[in-house]
């Protein structure tokens, strides 16, 4: 005799309108230079970029405004990294 589900069974599922404690997006490096994030940012086609530090955890955002702005600064080379032109904000979170 073979069994068969009548009832599916409950799955455990966060409450709607949960919100997660662990960011989600694409993630850049404070060694990255700016065209590098850039370039990440124009294929993700995300608003902000998670900055993580060495260990993985998210030490703040990037937004595109923040990334052309220092493009476009005096003090602009081909060689700036994020951690030249980003102040980390916000909690750490592990990734």
């Amino acid at each position: 005799m073979t069994l068969v589900e009548t009832h599916p069974r409950e799955t455990a599922r966060p409450p709607s309108g949960a919100v997660s404690l662990r960011p989600s997006g694409p993630r850049v490096w404070a060694d990255m230079t700016v065209e590098v994030a850039l370039s990440v940012l124009d294929s993700s086609r995300a608003g902000r970029l998670l900055l993580c530090d060495e260990d993985g955890r998210c030490t703040g955002t990037v937004s595109r405004a923040e990334l052309s702005a220092a493009r476009d600064g005096a003090r602009y080379t081909d060689r700036t990294q994020l951690r030249d032109i980003v102040h980390s904000s916000g909690p750490s979170f592990s990734l």
